[in-house]
């Protein structure tokens, strides 16, 4: 049986954060939502959630965190992924060259790189390291071993990256298995780098030879000189919260409906199956969108 919120909103996508640790500083992170996380629930309680979630017809799961390359218990985990839910990830991509390979083999359908920049210096700016030749490195093994499509998320930082926009659009020209992703800052730590995106849609839309309109989110993808180009702005978006069909799972073990809330979570740690059910139910029904 799917679960629908009180707004008809179907629920089929699972994330789940496998870990709050990171090997970087991103100037920008909002870390999934999590506030003070404790320990990382283990493989088998991430299993049982994920079987839960099969029950309820949800679609598909991505893994995220953190970096989740940092666990060691990754291909287990994404071995135990439930037949027919797909499964992927969000990485900042700088582990990923020697594990791509691994990853496939294990299930994983696809990865989306958090990728701020092609500058060195900037690059550096932005995360606090310069290991952008690791994760160019990633992308490479990623696109080889078929984890794709390969999505580029890239945050755009007003002062920042924003004049990289069409050295992205070059990067990711005519390799149909690369996705450029621009997505809209999100103000969740006083970051002052927020950039308005509706001139950079418009931009986009009229160098574009097709626009179409993703289901999810109701977002749109721009097909401009050979290359994809999805805008992210999930701001301020009514449409965006409309379409929503996300449940998301924090490190340390609870329901999260929504990202830009904290008030709302419900624990499913140490919980029974038939008790997760119960739950799965119970944070679906608290379901709000943030913008309405």
């Amino acid at each position: 049986m799917r679960l629908k919120d009180p707004y008809n909103r179907p629920v089929t996508n699972l994330r789940v954060s496998l870990t709050p640790a990171c090997n970087l500083r991103c100037v920008y992170c909002h870390a999934e939502g999590e506030v003070l996380p404790e320990a990382s629930l283990s493989a088998s309680e991430i299993t049982q959630i994920m079987e839960v979630a099969s029950e309820f017809e949800f679609r598909s799961v991505k893994f995220t965190g953190g970096e989740p390359l940092l666990r060691r218990d990754l291909l287990k985990i994404v071995r135990s992924v439930p037949p027919g839910m797909e499964s992927s990830m969000t990485t900042n991509g700088t582990l990923l060259a020697d594990i791509a390979p691994a990853l496939a083999d294990a299930g994983l359908s696809r990865v989306n790189v958090s990728l701020d920049s092609l500058n060195h210096e900037t690059y550096r700016a932005i995360t606090g390291k310069d290991c952008l030749d690791q994760v160019l490195a990633g992308i490479d093994a990623s696109l080889d071993a078929g984890l794709t499509p390969v999505k580029l998320n890239v945050v755009v930082l007003k002062g920042i990256n924003e004049h990289e926009i069409d050295d992205f659009i070059r990067f990711v020209k005519g390799n149909r298995n690369l996705v450029l992703q621009l997505i809209e800052l999100m103000e969740m730590k006083g970051c002052n780098y927020h950039s308005e995106l509706n001139g950079l849609e418009q931009q986009l839309s009229k160098r574009s030879t097709q626009v179409l309109t993703r289901r999810m989110h109701h977002r749109k993808k721009y097909c401009l000189e050979g290359s994809e180009v999805e805008v992210v702005r999930p701001l301020h978006n009514t449409e965006f919260c409309a379409f929503c069909n996300r449940l998301r799972v924090t490190s340390d073990g609870k329901l999260k409906p929504c990202l830009l809330r904290t008030d709302n979570h419900v624990d499913v740690r140490g919980k029974t199956k038939e008790e997760l059910r119960e739950l799965f139910a119970e944070a679906v029904r608290r379901r709000v969108p943030y913008f309405r």
